[in-house]
């Protein structure tokens, strides 16, 4: 029996402030450098995404305030909730990241956080170009005109 690929990843979290604040241009798919109480933790669910950011700096890209909280029954050797960790990548990719984000407006935001299909945590990284204003409320203004016609169809049958 095939599964989907939906099916196949387990989604730790998500950063959905991402798709409000930037234009996702492109997607890339990273491991992660994690020790064992942090893998541990995020099996529970327990990352939070938001305000993070990843860089490239000397040739290897890493992953800044993205929060995996304590393992619950961690020792004294838990781990720091904040620590800055290495992303893996190619080192093609990573020229590629670092050439694209020397250019005006361009980061890279981390999307989401999973466990691929063979157990290993993966972290989704978007080349993304901020928002203005306007361009935020305009988003929100096509979400809504969208949610009026779902509706009006929805009412007609």
């Amino acid at each position: 029996m095939m599964k989907t690929k939906v099916e196949q990843h387990k989604v730790v979290a998500t950063n959905r402030k991402a798709y409000h604040d930037y234009f996702i241009e492109e997607k890339f798919e990273a491991g992660i450098v994690l020790t064992g109480t942090e893998v541990k933790s995020l099996r529970d669910g327990r990352a939070n995404l938001q305000d993070s950011y990843a860089s490239v700096k000397d040739g290897e890209a890493f992953l800044y305030h993205c929060h995996i909280s304590p393992y619950s029954h961690g020792n004294v050797m838990n781990h720091d909730p904040l620590r800055v960790r290495k992303l893996l990548l190619h080192k093609k990719e990573i020229n590629k990241l670092l050439g694209k984000t020397q250019q005006k407006g361009l980061t890279l935001v981390p999307l989401r956080i999973y466990f691929s299909e063979r157990g290993k945590v993966k972290v989704e990284l978007g080349l993304a170009k901020g928002k203005k204003q306007y361009d935020r409320r305009e988003s929100i203004k096509a979400r809504e005109a969208g949610r009026e016609v779902e509706r009006a169809i929805k009412e007609r049958k």
